[in-house]
């Protein structure tokens, strides 16, 4: 091993990476795209949003969320409806069909990964990812920018969440 690759942000995009490859081989061939999982969980943790704050949630360009949207809504995952102060605004809502694939999706990535962190990591190293992932998911919201900023990231991140959507 070299200095690279013992250097920590090296090691946890390592990590990251490889369980996130891992996670996607794993899927269910019935279940949702990582985009449209993406969408349906920031409705489930925020509510009803408006499109642009979904579109900011995201990182993603208006024109890709709402190509997200319209399969999503020809699905009967998710409704729009006009906002209540602007009309022109457009509140998308998680459907009761929506949370219940959302739910069903997610129960299954929870069920393989909790398996396969019960076989292969102990006690302590459970706790010690657990603890970890907090850590993460306070890290990817550190300095979190518009879409479209120059710092909402790279532009090859940007036409990667656009290609999902």
């Amino acid at each position: 091993m070299n200095d690279i690759d013992t250097d920590e942000a090296t090691l946890i995009l390592r990590g990251v990476l490889a369980l996130a490859r891992r996670m996607r081989t794993e899927r269910p061939e019935d279940s949702m795209s990582p985009a449209s999982v993406a969408l349906l969980g920031a409705l489930y943790r925020l509510g009803p949003v408006p499109a642009v704050q979904l579109a900011s949630e995201l990182h993603l360009q208006p024109q890709s969320l709402t190509r997200l949207l319209d399969a999503l809504e020809h699905n009967g995952l998710i409704a729009r409806r006009p906002g209540a102060h602007d009309r022109r605004e457009r509140v998308i809502t998680l459907t009761r069909r929506g949370r219940a694939a959302f739910m069903a999706d997610m129960r299954d990535r929870r069920h393989w990964l909790k398996t396969a962190m019960a076989a292969a990591l102990t006690g302590r190293e459970r706790a010690a990812l657990a603890e970890a992932a907090q850590a993460m998911l306070k890290l990817a919201k550190h300095g979190a920018a518009a879409p479209g900023s120059e710092t909402a990231g790279s532009p090859t991140r940007r036409r990667a969440l656009e290609d999902a959507a």
